[in-house]
């Protein structure tokens, strides 16, 4: 059983100030007293409360914890879990599955007749555990993306987290829009809790904006795939690297040449002229040509090095990073070469 201590409020007269303040004998005094009563009248009916906790019966051990006094009415609920406080059902990465469904549902469509998805090899990406899943990146506006996120989620039943830049993010509307379907800023430290604590798939494109932004001519040739730092991910999270090898989103809107004074006007890394463009004018930019496309997911590559100095040289992540270019240019060729028609 506990104890509780009411603790007047400790009121300091003023020096001079006679014992009976019933009986002033001066107009100071008078005034002093009644400042003394409006304050003691301000503060009637407040106390703080310290619990003394068990008896001293019980406990001699334990200290005194001051807690704040409890006015009369009612305390709030408890907090609710996170998913009731969160908004709506976005999860902590901005991810709303609510999104997602509305987007798998427009998405479908143009998936399913207008790109005519084949995939090969899917069954090499975990139903469970993490895995870093490392692609090709074409296409003015990428397609390449969004085939594989909703490929994965719907075969698998599992959510795909993308990883863009941050000038992608930036952008008003798609930027948001892109986070609630799935899209994460390319951070290191994003893709490694994603990894390590979380166990999600990670989609990332280590050409970047040199994959997107090549021109017709350059197609299937893969750019540098960066400093290797995904490699590094990888290795420190302890998940293997799926390599993904994309044909079709080359032909789905080709970039014809680049016009580097719109790019200034506009201040982002290059300025498209598209195929699509050229035919449906402005607007061409949100019209995919209907290229069929094919995916090819590739044997996992696993890390088994213990974790020390020598895993993550600068060295022995280039290799890596190469070898796994090596492996999804090679894939791309023979898809290439076994490929009948660009359309179907």
């Amino acid at each position: 059983m506990k104890r509780r201590v009411a603790v007047a409020p400790l009121v300091m007269l003023p020096s001079g100030m006679p014992g009976h303040l019933d009986d002033p004998k001066s107009t100071a005094e008078q005034a002093s007293y009644e400042a003394i009563q409006r304050v003691m009248e301000a503060v009637k009916g407040e106390e703080n409360v310290i619990d003394l906790g068990p008896s001293a019966e019980q406990s001699s051990t334990r200290a005194l914890v001051p807690i704040p006094a409890r006015r009369s009415r009612e305390l709030p609920d408890p907090e609710p879990p996170d998913r009731e406080i969160r908004r709506g059902d976005v999860d902590p990465w901005g991810r709303s599955e609510r999104v997602r469904s509305i987007a798998r549902r427009i998405y479908d469509p143009l998936y399913r007749y207008w790109f005519r998805v084949q995939w090969e090899g899917i069954e090499h990406i975990p139903t469970e555990s993490g895995a870093l899943l490392v692609s090709n990146h074409a296409g003015a506006i990428p397609s390449d993306a969004p085939a594989i996120m909703h490929g994965i989620e719907t075969q698998l039943g599992r959510p795909v987290y993308g990883l863009a830049e941050y000038l992608f993010r930036d952008l008003p509307a798609i930027g948001t829009l892109w986070s609630r379907a799935g899209g994460v800023t390319a951070h290191p430290d994003n893709a490694y809790r994603l990894l390590k604590e979380d166990q999600q798939l990670v989609l990332v494109f280590p050409e970047g904006a040199k994959g997107t932004g090549k021109l017709y001519k350059d197609r299937y040739r893969l750019a540098r795939f960066g400093r290797g730092g995904f490699v590094e991910i990888a290795m420190r999270a302890g998940v293997p690297i799926i390599p993904i090898a994309v044909v079709g989103a080359e032909e789905s809107m080709p970039i014809l040449f680049k016009s580097k004074r719109l790019a200034n006007l506009l201040g982002i890394p290059y300025a498209p002229i598209t195929a699509n463009m050229l035919m449906f004018g402005p607007l061409g930019g949100l019209a995919y040509l209907p290229a069929k496309f094919r995916i090819r997911v590739l044997e996992p590559i696993h890390f088994t090095a213990e974790p020390d100095q020598e895993r993550y040289s600068r060295a022995r992540v280039m290799d890596a990073s190469e070898m796994i270019r090596g492996r999804i240019q090679e894939a791309l060729y023979d898809m290439l070469r076994s490929r009948r028609s660009t359309w179907w």
